[in-house]
């Protein structure tokens, strides 16, 4: 299993402290305070902890210079993360003692240190598995789940039940061959199922940062619910885009873009939406989210009036109690049969996730544009090539998986401030961006978005990307090709960082060097398949990479399950399995069957090295031809390969290909971060 599935310390009672989400978080503070000194000392702790929830409304900063750093302690001294959790309990109890040990000095902690878990999301997502799932053949022996019990934190225990639900989220994400699905399954059997989850989850849009297979293993409420919220996101909005619904089109005015309608996020689409119909029904306030300007109820009930005017009820706008109002908006909803995703009082409290599924719902049900077809053919122009739109996704979905504070919903508009190019980098290759000479969105000065894509390009060209006669100013004015191909470069020098960290010698990684690691480590299996190159039309049929999953995990694969994949449909049945037995040995990757059966080279590549560096966080696989005058310097870029028949022959392909051949190439990627690195 991948390394990162939990996070242990020696000492047994410290690891009992805390959860393994609040392990990843702390770790992840702990290697930032390292990286920012070069090491953690005592001294380093009290300004970090005076942050940190609940002791910063608790404490003062010299008040935990004073409990941590005791008379004659040396503030120099180094601390592991294992001193680092224990100050942090030892931090615990004194603001415990602090506050007195009543119960509501042991509640006040414990709010600020542990999610709450909401009775009303909960039942809303039981009920919602309930109705997706309850035909599917494995998990109806288990349903319905009781919403008013703790069941479902007990089902997902064994992963399957989440498998399931991104399936219905995003159709053939997961090869249900891939899941273990026994009646009782042993520990690792359960940690497969939770990896293909995350990866799958990951592959799909969620963020699943500081969510590990044992925080699912046990249950953990708040992590479990906030992931199938995020699941059942994707699954109602999945829509809200021209490409599915070119009726959207009817929602830009005259004066505005229809590319600024592309570039909207679905919840911003949702939101335009609502007030498109609230402003024909004559409402005139601006709904601005999906919370506080809904608590009146006020907004649905003119929604409603204009998506199903048969079934309105005067009532509900003459009363004065918000209550009542709400109860009588869901009323309205249920008589033109659209599914309820909350209570009236989920309306009064401002719940966001459930108003948020409840809008959506609506639009589903009845989304009240017109079906004009000059609309729909205009509509239908605007989408992107599918070669174009699956690089767009695949970069898309790499970039959310980094774990950096930005969200991308589109790649062409988000990126043409630079911020987030600039995060990516600084992500990939810590300490390379000038953060003094940025500025942060929302920027309203165009000349300070060149300023920030320049500095991407100057970082670019110093870690040789090959950006010849690119400047800034071509990313801001949102040049597609350039884009994905500077993507493209950023993605493979952050796989070959990450494969060159795991090694116990230092020596060049290059993809000549991949390539050699899987033919020998396929051939040490006693098997003859071999490919050539990244483009090797063999790799069609899907063989060689199931062979090669073999090597590295001997019971990862059901072979009664692999076809001969000698027609389109076998090649696609093979494809679809490698991806997920991949993802459930714990590669997190973004690979689509139609890359693998179209030989991508690209995809090629990023499959095998994220194979590569699954197997080398498990063991130190050094090969006999490894030449060990080869040195690296731990922030060095890799170099550019040579041309020849030596391992180094497809490097240069890759690296120095042209600005328009990389991004013309169809592709989907792997990706691992360089804080996967740093897990324990």
């Amino acid at each position: 299993m991948s390394r990162s599935a939990e996070l242990r310390v020696s000492d047994q009672w410290l690891q009992s402290q805390f959860s393994q989400a609040q392990l990843r978080s702390l770790k992840s503070k702990y290697i930032q305070l390292k990286n920012q000194n070069g090491q953690v000392t005592a001294g380093d702790l009290p300004p970090l902890l005076v942050k940190l929830k609940p002791f910063n409304v608790i404490f003062k900063e010299e008040e935990i210079r004073d409990i941590l750093c005791e008379p004659g302690t040396d503030e120099e001294n180094r601390l592991d993360f294992e001193s680092f959790l224990r100050a942090y309990v030892n931090l615990q109890t004194q603001a415990a003692k602090k506050l007195g040990n009543s119960k509501s000095a042991a509640s006040f902690l414990r709010a600020s240190t542990v999610h709450t878990v909401q009775d009303s999301e909960k039942e809303v997502y039981v009920a919602h598995i309930n109705s997706y799932l309850r035909d599917d053949p494995f998990m109806k022996q288990f349903l319905p789940i009781d919403p008013s019990s703790n069941a479902l934190f007990e089902l997902v225990k064994d992963g399957v039940l989440l498998c399931k639900l991104i399936n219905v989220a995003v159709p053939n994400t997961i090869d249900d061959r891939a899941i273990n699905t026994k009646r009782e399954l042993n520990l690792w059997e359960r940690n497969e199922n939770h990896t293909l989850c995350l990866n799958s989850a990951k592959a799909i849009g969620c963020t699943v940062v500081n969510v590990g297979c044992q925080d699912l293993a046990e249950g953990r409420p708040h992590l479990v619910l906030g992931l199938i919220s995020q699941i059942i996101k994707i699954q109602l909005l999945a829509d809200l885009n021209l490409r599915k619904t070119p009726q959207l089109l009817e929602l830009v005015e005259d004066d505005e873009d229809v590319e600024e309608l592309v570039a909207l996020s679905p919840e911003k689409v949702l939101l335009k939406w609502m007030n498109f119909h609230l402003k024909k029904a004559g409402y005139t306030k601006v709904v601005t989210n999906f919370s506080a300007d809904l608590k009146d109820g006020e907004a649905y009930a003119y929604l409603l009036n204009v998506l199903a005017p048969e079934h309105c009820n005067p009532a509900t706008l003459d009363t004065n109690d918000p209550t009542e109002r709400a109860r009588l908006v869901l009323e309205h909803a249920e008589r033109m049969k659209a599914k309820r995703y909350l209570t009236p009082k989920d309306i009064v409290d401002g719940s966001t996730n459930l108003n948020l599924a409840f809008v959506a719902q609506l639009f589903h049900h009845r989304n009240g544009l017109s079906n004009d077809s000059n609309k729909v053919s205009y509509a239908e122009m605007m989408k992107d090539d599918e070669q174009v739109s699956r690089e767009e996704r695949c970069f898309r979905l790499w970039i959310n998986s980094l774990g950096i504070s930005s969200y991308v919903n589109n790649v062409f508009e988000d990126l043409r401030n630079g911020w987030i190019l600039l995060e990516v980098l600084d992500k990939i290759s810590p300490g390379s961006v000038n953060w003094r000479h940025t500025t942060k969105p929302p920027i309203k000065m165009p000349f300070r978005k060149v300023e920030n894509c320049n500095q991407a390009v100057r970082i670019g060209k110093m870690l040789r990307f090959s950006l010849v006669n690119v400047a800034g100013n071509d990313i801001v004015q949102g040049n597609k090709k350039l884009i994905l191909a500077f993507l493209w470069q950023l993605m493979r020098y952050n796989m070959l960082q990450l494969l060159k960290h795991l090694r116990s010698r230092s020596h060049e990684i290059t993809d000549g060097y991949i390539l050699k690691w899987a033919n020998r480590k396929v051939k040490s299996t006693g098997k003859t398949s071999e490919m050539e190159s990244f483009k090797d039309k063999s790799l069609s049929n899907g063989i060689f990479f199931l062979e090669l999953l073999t090597a590295v995990e001997p019971r990862v694969v059901n072979w009664n399950l692999v076809t001969r994949g000698q027609t389109d449909e076998e090649k696609k049945l093979n494809a679809t399995y490698i991806i997920s037995v991949a993802r459930k040995l714990g590669c997190c990757i973004f690979l689509l069957p139609e890359d693998i059966m179209e030989v991508n080279q690209k995809m090629m590549l990023m499959l095998t090295a994220s194979i590569m560096y699954f197997y080398l966080q498990q063991f130190d696989d050094e090969p006999e031809s490894t030449p060990s005058s080869v040195a690296v310097t731990p922030d060095a870029s890799p170099a550019p390969s040579v041309n020849g028949d030596d391992d180094n022959y497809m490097g240069t392909e890759f690296l120095n290909m042209s600005m328009d051949d990389a991004a013309s190439d169809t592709t989907t990627c792997s990706s691992m971060t360089l804080e996967d690195t740093t897990s324990l």
